[in-house]
């Protein structure tokens, strides 16, 4: 029996910064409408299990799947929650999939960040309580520091991180679903607002609402759902070590120790040249050029100057966040990994419109859950299945 596991449905809703007028119930509904269409699927009883990304602080209830089936057609249906982004909650699927437990599952992540009046407090609140959380700092500080040692190694600049934004939030322009698309100057971003030295206001994703659902089918029905599946060919992820006093501040381990994982399932050993796009984690400037080394794009402090030479452009050897990224669509929280996926998607399947890119056969999702914390997902994905 192939292991292969395919996307076969996509649905989504626009992100947004505001969000009054519905609730992340309806929200939900209208992106499964739209997957289970994509899908051609006849009956939500064809599902075998369902996955939803959802952190209980963000939510604000505990136990947070009892309140997620009924949107989806999930009732007394095999249904968990993943504390995490939709990336690992894809890499959940798969192996429910690889293992013959399922044959069918559908994976729910969403954002209303517009609802959530203290975010800065909930990040603070995930930082360590005896060590970090009595110093009562805005846990932004951590990303300050993070980005000043990885320039110091790496050798990149401040302009070229500044230069990320510009590059994004104009890309975002061509993208229907993206919030913060924009035309920016290197000067305008870097004296914007200071938040944490040396990051300004403009080099923060700004958080978004919206919705995604995916389903994922077994290479025996997939082909049979959907003319042109997405082949998910490797995926991997890694928590590094939790608090800031433990972990490694020379080297992106989870990016690096993840990507690796994905790599060998997918048989990569020059992802540069058998990838050809990039759909990455920028929830800050910095992280964007630090993840293309950590995954292998890039040798350490060679990113930059790519960027600079339009080797990340949509037309350079290497497009990253074609999309806009979260510097341009906005931060959907637990879902930010689902829009990433979902460019890659649109690009496999030549829906892309004024973006599209040409002759792309194979794309990479990375996603960071994001301050405090070191937990990274490599999804690898692929026109071609088994």
């Amino acid at each position: 029996m192939s292991n292969s596991v395919a996307i076969v449905g996509v649905g989504y809703t626009p992100t947004r910064k505001l969000t009054p007028e519905v609730s992340y119930k309806e929200m939900i509904y209208e992106a499964c409408v739209r997957a289970y269409h994509d899908a051609n699927l006849a009956s939500h009883r064809d599902i075998d299990g369902f996955i939803s990304c959802a952190e209980d602080f963000l939510e604000g209830t505990s136990i947070f799947d009892e309140y997620t089936p009924d949107q989806l057609g999930g009732i007394q249906k095999p249904m968990h929650t993943i504390s995490g982004d939709t990336l690992l909650g894809l890499a959940t699927a798969v192996m429910n999939i690889r293992t013959g437990l399922q044959q069918l599952v559908v994976v729910e992540a969403h954002s209303k960040a517009s609802n959530i009046k203290t975010l800065d407090a909930i990040l603070h609140y995930a930082t360590d309580p005896i060590l970090t959380r009595p110093l009562h700092l805005n846990p932004h500080f951590i990303a300050g520091l993070e980005m000043q040692r990885f320039l110091d190694i790496s050798k990149n600049t401040l302009e070229q991180c500044a230069e990320v934004v510009v590059k994004n939030k104009r890309n975002a322009l061509k993208n229907d679903l993206s919030t913060y698309g924009t035309r920016l100057t290197t000067r305008e971003v870097l004296s914007s607002e200071p938040t944490s030295t040396p990051l300004t206001q403009l080099q923060h994703a700004e958080p978004t609402d919206g919705a995604i659902v995916f389903v994922l089918a077994s290479s025996k029905i997939a082909k049979k759902m959907n003319r042109t599946p997405v082949w998910i060919k490797g995926c991997g992820w890694i928590s590094d070590a939790p608090s800031l006093e433990t972990r490694d501040w020379n080297r992106c381990a989870y990016a690096a120790l993840s990507a690796q994982m994905a790599y060998r399932q997918a048989g990569i050993r020059n992802p540069k040249k058998q990838i050809d796009f990039f759909e990455i984690d920028d929830t800050f400037s910095y992280k964007e050029l630090e993840h293309l080394e950590a995954l292998g794009i890039y040798e350490t402090g060679k990113s930059g100057k790519a960027l600079l030479q339009g080797a990340l452009d949509p037309d350079g050897k290497t497009p990253t966040n074609v999309s806009g990224g979260s510097l341009g669509m906005g931060h959907v929280l637990e879902a930010t990994g689902g829009f990433r996926t979902l460019e890659i998607v649109k690009q496999l399947r030549a829906e892309a419109g004024p973006r599209q890119l040409d002759k792309v056969k194979t794309g990479l999702a990375f996603s960071w859950r994001g301050l405090p914390t070191t937990s990274g997902v490599t999804m690898i994905y692929s026109q071609k299945g088994a």
